[in-house]
C-alpha cells in the first residue's frame, strides 16, 4: 500500500500559533482557535458581501450599483468553542442576508440540534441544561430548552395523527 502524503497545513498552523501566542495549557489553546475561527467566520461574511453586492472591498470603480458597505455591527456568538466576538459586514439598504452567521443568530454550535437528541433519548429539561453546561461551558436555561423542544411538538403530532396504510410489507431475515 503506498504511503499517503500528509498535509503540511497543521504543521505549518501549529509553528504559526507557538510563534505568535504564548501556549502554555490547553485553555490558550483554545483561545488562540477561537481567535482564529472569529477571523475564519469574518472573512467568510466579508465574501458573502462582496458575492451580494457585486464587487469586492479593494475595488474603487463601483458606479453600478447604489448599495454600498455600510461599517460592520458586533455580535456576541457561542460555539463549541466558547463565546466570542464577530464583526458582521452591513450594507446601506440593509438586504444582506449572511448564510454563515444568520441575523439573530446567537448560537453557531448546532445547540438545538444536541438539545433535541437528548429530550429525544428522555431526557429531562433540567438534565439537557445541566449537561450543555457541563460540555460546552455556558449556561442555558431549562426555559431555552423548553423553548426548543416545543418546536418539534407539532411535528410529533403530526406523525402521531398521520392516516395509517392497511397493509405494510416486511421481510423477516
Amino acid at each position: 500500500m503506498a504511503k499517503r502524503k500528509r498535509n503540511p497545513a497543521p504543521k505549518e498552523l501549529m509553528e504559526y500559533l507557538f510563534q505568535n501566542y504564548e501556549l502554555k495549557n490547553a485553555f490558550d489553546v483554545q483561545e488562540a482557535l477561537k481567535d482564529m475561527f472569529s477571523e475564519t467566520l469574518e472573512t467568510m461574511l466579508n465574501s458573502e458581501l462582496d458575492e451580494h453586492l457585486g464587487y469586492s472591498k479593494s475595488e474603487n470603480n463601483i458606479d453600478h450599483t447604489t448599495n454600498r458597505r455600510n461599517g460592520k455591527s458586533a455580535k456576541t456568538v457561542k460555539s463549541q468553542l466558547g463565546e466570542f466576538d464577530l464583526n458582521i459586514p452591513r450594507d446601506r439598504e440593509a438586504s444582506f442576508e449572511p448564510q454563515v452567521v444568520q441575523k439573530h443568530q446567537k448560537d453557531i454550535s448546532g445547540i438545538e440540534e444536541k438539545i433535541l437528541s437528548m429530550y429525544a433519548k428522555g431526557q429531562s429539561q433540567r438534565d439537557i441544561s445541566a449537561t450543555i453546561e457541563n460540555i460546552y461551558g455556558f449556561e442555558v436555561s431549562h426555559e431555552t430548552v423548553s423553548k426548543v423542544t416545543d418546536k418539534i411538538v407539532p411535528l410529533v403530532q403530526e406523525f402521531r395523527n398521520r392516516p395509517l396504510k392497511k397493509f405494510y410489507p416486511f421481510v423477516f431475515v
